[in-house]
């Protein structure tokens, strides 16, 4: 309903500017550009320590990184992590992080943190699902999210806590107060994030009203600084090309520490790219820029090619807390398992043929005790015999068109590769993953595949994982692939024990924070970012993003 009855009106132009003075104790320098694209290696310092850009912000939204610890974190190689404004002022309450000595002496994150406004949740009350609706993936109003969000307004937005029901009032002063007292290194502005299905209308004056909040935030910030803190502004306007324009102008004119590029990014991973890029170019070089809520490795590649310094998103643990294990792009050409590693497709197979055994052993034996009542004493012709007798006896008048003839769309047991016009681009891929010997017509085996979908990540879930011996990812340094096996973390996951979406979490984390290394490091050494992305993503997945596509599928 607060949709409806917008004011068609422009923001007037502030004046609101601050200088390196507001931040005293923070800085941000450039170390390294890359010539082929706007890719660049820096060094966030704040109090709590310096940040290497660019780099990947862990999400501990309620001041807790679910199912792994900060030490986990930090054994891992990460740097920096966020908590949420919105949800910590709902429990335990900014006080009570305050008088605990702030987030990092509460969590025992001795490190770099930032926190977000709150906006983000705005978002989501007024919407539903939000982080599908600012992808774009699906639509959020089929998803049965309870919308507790009541007015939003010029003032701020009152919405109904999910935890005691009460009636809360967010505004800009008041995001600006509880960051404040939660003690993050970096803040953010509050601002509302509109889906990217709403008129250009509505996301014109939303984006304005952002603006106007974000003039408050900062009016704030400096009434209350301290030096302990930078504020980061951030860039709205939905996916139309002006508002991003108007929305990076507003916020190069003012005195924020940092950039921050949020709102919607279309409905396409393709069109979010491009509004990434578009927005990017627009943005002041001489500030850090952030990238709200996106995570994919495929995305952060992207991103970074086009200056972006640090990206945050709960993807790599909420993956891992379902089995979901990031792994580089030579995962897909691992070697098949050895057959007598078995699955649950393959013992159901033994159980079937070992009943087949056995019934053709009671048949024979049938047969030989009714010879033996007739006095015939003969030993039984073998099965193969039986076999080649059978087909001499009634298929031997049988013209070539009577027989069953083998065609070009079938796998025969001389042939047993795919198809000819398997429409997976892997389909001549020397070492497909298998899910174990078949048999067929002759009695013998051969390794028939499933297709598999090509991603980030596998799933340790799955059946094939079963027996699996080997770690996730043999490459890997992290502490869950130096001590465990698939089909241990595939037994966790089927015994419902937490341990199984911890060890994955933990190789998540490690396995962004070497990803993003291996970006700095490219980037510093001048070879560019292309190796490294050939590292990390299937060439299958960088072809499906040309064609708009999500996934795609690997053949036998």
């Amino acid at each position: 309903n607060y949709l409806r009855n917008v004011p068609r009106q422009g923001i007037t132009r502030a004046t609101a500017t601050a200088t390196d003075s507001d931040y005293p104790n923070f800085s941000f320098d450039v170390t390294h550009t890359d010539s082929t694209s706007y890719a660049r290696t820096g060094i966030l310092r704040t109090p709590h320590g310096d940040v290497e850009t660019p780099n990947f912000v862990f999400c501990a939204t309620k001041a807790a990184m679910k199912s792994i610890t900060p030490n986990h974190l930090r054994e891992e190689g990460s740097q920096i992590c966020l908590s949420n404004t919105y949800h910590l002022m709902l429990t335990p309450g900014p006080e009570i992080i305050e008088k605990m000595g702030g987030l990092q002496k509460f969590t025992s994150w001795n490190g770099p943190m930032l926190t977000d406004s709150g906006g983000y949740q705005i978002f989501s009350m007024g919407f539903g699902s939000v982080s599908n609706e600012i992808k774009g993936k699906r639509d959020a109003g089929s998803m049965g999210w309870n919308q507790s969000l009541i007015s939003i307004d010029e003032n701020g937005a009152s919405f109904r806590s999910y935890v005691d029901g009460l009636v809360y009032d967010l505004t800009p002063e008041k995001s600006i107060e509880i960051q404040r007292k939660l003690g993050a290194d970096l803040i953010v502005v509050l601002d509302e994030c509109t889906p990217f299905n709403v008129d250009k209308h509505y996301t014109a004056y939303s984006t304005r009203r952002s603006h106007r909040w974000a003039l408050r935030s900062l009016e704030e910030f400096k009434r209350t600084a301290s030096g302990k803190q930078a504020l980061y502004g951030i860039i709205q306007g939905g996916v139309y090309e002006d508002l991003r324009i108007e929305s990076a102008n507003f916020i190069n004119d003012h005195g924020f520490f940092g950039t921050a590029i949020g709102g919607s990014l279309g409905d396409t991973r393709r069109t979010m790219h491009d509004i990434v890029a578009f927005t990017r170019r627009h943005v002041r070089n001489d500030r850090p820029v952030h990238l709200l809520g996106i995570g994919g490795v495929r995305d952060i590649f992207h991103g970074v090619r086009q200056g972006i310094d640090t990206f945050d998103c709960v993807h790599p643990s909420r993956l891992g807390r379902h089995g979901g294990a990031l792994v580089p792009a030579a995962h897909w050409a691992e070697e098949p398992l050895p057959e007598q590693a078995s699955t649950p497709m393959t013992v159901a197979r033994e159980r079937r043929q070992e009943k087949m055994r056995i019934k053709e052993a009671e048949r024979r034996a049938s047969a030989r005790q009714a010879l033996s009542k007739m006095g015939i004493d003969e030993p039984l012709p073998s099965q193969e015999q039986d076999g080649a007798l059978f087909q001499s006896v009634f298929l031997s008048d049988m013209t070539p068109a009577d027989a069953e003839q083998p065609n070009s769309s079938t796998s025969t047991s001389d042939d047993p590769s795919p198809v000819a016009d398997d429409p997976s681009p892997l389909a001549d891929d020397p070492s497909p993953v298998a899910d174990g010997p078949s048999p067929v017509a002759d009695g013998s085996t051969h390794t028939k595949q499933r297709p598999l979908t090509v991603r980030e990540h596998i799933d340790v879930t799955k059946s094939r994982m079963r027996m699996d011996p080997r770690p996730i990812d043999s490459s890997c340094g992290c502490y869950t692939c130096r001590n465990f096996s698939r089909a241990y973390l595939h037994h966790l996951f089927k015994a419902k024990e937490t341990l199984g979406g911890t060890l994955v979490t933990i190789h998540n984390v490690h396995f962004m924070n070497r990803l993003m290394k291996a970006i700095r490091e490219a980037i510093a050494s001048g070879k560019g970012l292309n190796e490294v992305e050939q590292y990390f993503v299937h060439p299958s997945l960088l072809l499906s993003d040309s064609q708009s596509s999500e996934s795609t599928n690997m053949g036998s």
